[in-house]
């Protein structure tokens, strides 16, 4: 969940709300990694729309990542690196990235500081979502045709701001140790084509990869469940390590961090329960395959 971090504005990633030395440090970084892969892009004669095919990102992720307008993801940096073979020239800046953005910490809006922290720092995520995708499974082209449709209307900055900062989050899906996340999706949300068809087919298909993780179990609700334990609407369940569990709900733009004990025992009861009436993850992914097989 965490859908409207973005939408009060959240800067994850955002290089512009980085204190100022730390700021100009990254930004060093990332323009010198930039210029790199669009050195090897152009001596390979590639366009950025064949590179991106390639690689299975958008032309804009790349145009983003060789501006230094974009935080390199480490995932990126290793694909680039393979597709070249330079021999771990730009794989090895992945942890030199890291460590630029743990210096350099983003400051959150103080209404989502509080989650943004628990959810990096969480040994377990737990996600009920009735009505899109989860935030840190979404695509790029997912998350943007989702802020364009936004009413009222959202500035072209705006939008790739927070497209941004939607997708920094997803880093969390790839560290070390991994977090253990689990998600239940509603079918319906598989069969909702957010941007169009050929973007809602890769949206599937980059779910796919993330359920067949070691540490994500991926489940579907069918839409033909006579009993629901989650008509009280979406929820999210954080446990940081060390420390009890705790939940976040959202309706609308408004959330609430919640972590009182009682409250918080009952949600996770709930989710059990929604656990228990939706597909196993075998019989989850085999739902999405077949989705995907009809676009």
């Amino acid at each position: 969940m965490a859908e409207n971090d973005d939408v009060r504005g959240d800067g994850a990633d955002r290089t512009d709300l980085l204190p100022a030395e730390d700021a100009e440090d990254a930004h060093g970084l990332f323009r010198t990694l930039g210029r790199q892969i669009k050195i090897l892009r152009e001596r390979a004669g590639l366009s950025r729309r064949e590179l991106a095919d390639r690689l299975g990102y958008s032309e804009a992720t790349v145009n983003s990542v060789e501006r230094g307008r974009r935080v390199p993801q480490p995932e990126f940096l290793v694909a680039v690196d393979k597709f070249f073979d330079v021999g771990g020239l730009l794989a090895t800046a992945a942890e030199d990235v890291e460590k630029a953005k743990v210096r350099a910490r983003v400051r959150h809006p103080a209404w989502f500081r509080d989650y943004a922290r628990l959810e990096r720092e969480a040994v377990e995520l737990c996600y009920y979502v009735n009505h899109v995708m989860p935030g840190i499974f979404q695509t790029e082209e997912h998350a943007r045709a989702l802020f364009e449709m936004r009413k009222p209307l959202l500035d072209a900055e705006t939008i790739e701001q927070r497209v941004e900062a939607r997708l920094s989050r997803q880093a969390i899906l790839a560290k070390w140790p991994a977090p253990m996340v689990v998600c239940v999706i509603e079918e319906v949300v598989l069969r909702r084509p957010i941007g169009g068809w050929e973007i809602h087919r890769r949206q599937l298909e980059a779910l796919l990869r993330i359920g067949r993780m070691r540490n994500v179990e991926l489940q579907v609700m069918p839409s033909d469940r006579a009993e629901h334990a989650g008509v009280g609407g979406p929820l999210t369940l954080l446990t940081p390590k060390g420390r009890p569990q705790v939940a976040y709900l959202e309706v609308q733009s408004e959330s609430i961090l919640i972590t009182d004990a009682e409250e918080v025992r009952i949600l996770a009861s709930r989710f059990g329960s929604i656990r228990g009436q939706a597909l196993t993850p075998v019989e989850s992914l085999a739902v999405i395959e077949k989705l995907v097989g009809e676009r």
